[in-house]
């Protein structure tokens, strides 16, 4: 019986050696980093981050773009993949937290394990750059309200995320205007310009792109650093707004993440080498330029930041519906 015995200890040990061997040589081959969107400004940020993850690896970190189904097309391409590390999500908060509020995903933020946080970039209610109707984000309020249901607008689709953070706005303003729809977001520019539209919401990528063309009545984040990419305009919040979406809550984000069951080891390995990334005061610069703000949130912040995102875009869900009621008071 001994014999058996000290020959399967010592496959056992064997095996055990080879998984320690193979685990300590990760990476092996490029890594893929799944986005949920189509190739723009967010893209080029993430593949900032991407590059300089890799340089720490030693080996080739790829944004993949993935779009559809408002973002959880790409999650369910990264979760067809195993967990070992060679597939990361790039979880932003329309797929992570958004999409299984609204009850379009099954899964929640706390099914992934965090690597760190990436970029955030703030939305701004912007007008064309010639507007003469009114000044300032109050002067704004004030028209609209003497013309209740007049304005016209859009967050390019309904129901997104901006969308809810601006029907907040009107909300707490006491406001209502009539939104619009747009597949893409140039075309609003265009209508904007035209008369057609009378405001619209902007990420700092669009605002940089059209800047010439728009001005900014107010950055909707409490980030001194939101409104630095937007040119140093005035936030919400400056005027006494208290939107009741704090932290992240009202603005689009994105959070690294991989599978539940990827080795302690990868993880460890993939959270050192992020983490040397976004906080590498080079790359930070690079994520400014193109008009986004680094967060470098570790991963062991990832629950203290991401629930309270959950809990208060419910209020933005509701304020959408109040906005709906509102417009059809008005019919």
């Amino acid at each position: 019986m001994r014999k058996p015995l000290t020959i399967l200890a010592a496959a056992a040990v064997s095996t055990f050696a080879v998984a320690q061997s193979a685990m300590a040589e990760f990476p092996e081959r490029n890594i893929e980093d799944i986005y949920p969107w189509g190739p723009g400004a967010t893209m080029g940020v993430s593949q900032i981050i991407a590059d300089a993850m890799g340089d720490e690896l030693g080996v080739n970190v790829s944004v993949v773009s993935t779009p559809g189904a408002a973002g959880t097309k790409a999650f369910k391409t990264a979760m067809e993949r195993p967990a070992d590390g060679y597939t990361l999500f790039d979880g932003y908060v329309a797929p992570l937290v958004l999409q299984p509020l609204l009850g379009k995903a099954d899964w929640t933020y706390k099914d992934f394990v965090p690597l760190w946080s990436g970029t955030s970039n703030a939305f701004a209610i912007v007008v064309r750059a010639d507007e003469d109707r009114f000044d300032d984000f109050e002067g704004f309020v004030k028209y609209a309200q003497e013309n209740p249901g007049k304005m016209r607008y859009t967050t390019g689709g309904t129901g997104n995320l901006p969308h809810m953070v601006l029907a907040k706005v009107m909300q707490t303003s006491n406001i209502v205007a009539k939104p619009v729809p747009y597949p893409e977001m140039q075309d609003g520019v265009k209508d904007l310009r035209g008369g057609v539209l009378d405001f619209l919401t902007s990420n700092p990528g669009f605002y940089k792109t059209n800047k010439d063309h728009l001005k900014v009545i107010a950055v909707l984040s409490e980030l001194d650093a939101a409104s630095e990419v937007y040119d140093g305009a005035p936030r919400v919040m400056d005027f006494g707004v208290d939107l009741g979406m704090s932290g992240l809550a009202p603005m689009g984000w994105n959070w690294w993440l991989v599978k539940k069951g990827t080795p302690e080891d990868v993880v460890e390995k993939l959270r050192t080498a992020m983490g040397a990334a976004v906080n590498d005061p080079e790359v930070k610069e690079k994520i400014l330029n193109v008009g986004f703000v680094p967060l470098g949130y570790s991963p062991d912040q990832y629950d203290e930041i991401v629930a309270p995102v959950a809990e208060q875009l419910q209020s933005g869900i509701d304020a959408i519906a109040w906005e709906k009621e509102q417009l059809d008071a008005l019919k």
